[in-house]
């Protein structure tokens, strides 16, 4: 109730009137808070939001490639990026929400020791089986491991083990895991929550670690950049902050 006061608010202030149906693509990570603060605004508003979801790098990929869109929401480097290439409004970014990387098992199943960078190498070289997203698919956690596993000088020994999920929403590495063809899923903590059965072991250690920040942005061929921009401001409200929280992310 608190979230839709606020939007209210924020609307009766800017002289919001016209209904708009706003195009979104939204990182995975992001996808349970987006549609619950989403399906929100809309009920306050009478704006219609539409959104996509995917992985990060197939998302900035679309946008560079002229895919039109009134708003993103983005994970890493990609939206300073597409800042340069001029496919984003500057000045639109704004920084939401904050999500790092973990570990997830069946309920119930063992958990591997993760508690520090010796026991999660000692668990990766233990594991018969492992699921990340395939760095093909443009998947900031896929890429990241692939670069994380060489750094470690484990990748030849962990690819006979690797599971390797589309990325997505319909591709989780832990449905492997839910489906008992992996012993554990490493991948963002709001995508190991976002599959059912799956428990969080915890997040991954030390220098192990990688913080992604999810940036809101406004493209340049945005049709309802005003509608957005209201969006936008809900989505890094305070009021948005547990909706974060109860999802595995941080807010700001």
């Amino acid at each position: 109730m608190r979230i839709i006061i606020a939007i209210a608010a924020f609307l009766l202030a800017a002289g919001t009137t016209n209904a708009a149906e706003i195009k979104a693509l939204i990182s995975t990570a992001m996808k349970a808070p987006f549609e619950e603060i989403a399906a929100q605004f809309e009920k306050a508003t009478g704006h219609k939001v539409s959104a996509a979801y995917g992985p990060t790098g197939g998302l900035a990929k679309r946008i560079a490639d002229g895919e039109t869109a009134d708003m993103v929401v983005l994970g890493g480097s990609q939206t300073p990026e597409l800042m340069k290439q001029g496919k984003l409004a500057a000045g639109s970014n704004t920084d939401i929400a904050r999500g790092m990387i973990g570990a997830g098992v069946v309920k119930g199943a063992p958990k591997p020791d993760i508690s520090s960078e010796a026991a999660f190498k000692a668990a990766l070289l233990s594991a018969k089986s492992i699921a990340v997203t395939d760095p093909a698919s443009g998947g900031g956690s896929g890429v990241y491991f692939g670069k994380l596993f060489e750094q470690m000088g484990l990748a030849q020994s962990l690819k006979p083990k690797l599971k390797l999920a589309a990325g997505g929403p319909n591709g989780y590495a832990a449905t492997f895991v839910a489906r008992g063809e992996a012993e554990f899923a490493l991948q963002p903590i709001p995508e190991l929550m976002a599959v059912p059965g799956i428990e969080v072991v915890g997040p991954l250690p030390g220098a192990f670690q990688n913080v992604t920040t999810y940036t809101a942005s406004i493209p340049t061929s945005a049709k309802e950049a005003d509608a957005a921009k209201a969006l936008i401001k809900t989505l890094a409200a305070p009021s948005s902050a547990a909706i974060y929280r109860a999802r595995g992310l941080e807010p700001g």
